[in-house]
């Protein structure tokens, strides 16, 4: 099963993969993206998101297309974690492009910006396409606050400009209400952040 975790940034999607990862139990494999650290076209993404490369952080599609590459050099790693494992979940996948990207462009998820992803992420780069997508379903202004807690309590965790934007991780999440609504790609799970989450009803989900 390759299994998704979508949400805005400060969400809780790493904490929520870290439980379900414990709730699994048996062979998990991770992955997270962007792969900073890792991938050259992460790093490059990290750097328009913080102002050190000019104005290429205002291209939606060229930003896009950053992503995209990033997860077409992890490919092969995960089609090799779905041969090896029982699960693979991932931390943000296509869906973020195609509801950031869409939202940057005051479009919905039905709009010509997130059909060209599908076609550039899955028919031209051969993506996987989920088994599974789980939106970690917060509020805007909750999700910035979470993410204003890390910045100030992680010293790597400085956020970036589309973090800081609350127009824009609203309209990001109305995207993503839309994409899970229409399963765009795969089914959709809608998981409440607000509230405690049965992981055990969660792993038999995922499984």
């Amino acid at each position: 099963m390759l299994v998704v975790i979508e949400g805005l940034d400060g969400a809780g999607k790493r904490t929520l993969a870290d439980k379900l990862t414990a709730e699994l139990g048996g062979s998990v494999g991770r992955l997270a993206f962007p792969r900073y650290g890792v991938d050259v076209h992460a790093d490059l993404v990290r750097d328009a998101l913080h102002g050190r490369l000019g104005d290429l952080a205002d291209s939606v599609h060229g930003m896009a297309m950053l992503f995209a590459l990033d997860r077409r050099g992890a490919a092969e790693d995960i089609r090799a974690d779905l041969a090896r494992h029982d699960v693979v979940l991932l931390d943000r996948y296509v869906a973020s492009n195609a509801a950031y990207g869409a939202a940057r462009l005051h479009q919905d998820a039905r709009g010509r910006f997130v059909e060209w992803v599908r076609e550039i992420e899955i028919d031209r780069f051969g993506l996987p396409v989920p088994d599974l997508q789980l939106l970690l379903r917060v509020s805007p202004e909750l999700a910035a606050t979470r993410s204003a807690h890390r910045e100030r309590t992680e010293s790597d965790r400085a956020r970036d400009d589309w973090e800081s934007d609350g127009g824009l991780q609203a309209r990001c999440a109305a995207v993503y209400d839309q994409l899970a609504e229409d399963g765009w790609l795969s089914p959709w799970h809608i998981v409440d952040g607000t509230s405690t989450v049965d992981f055990a009803a969660l792993a038999k989900l995922v499984c």
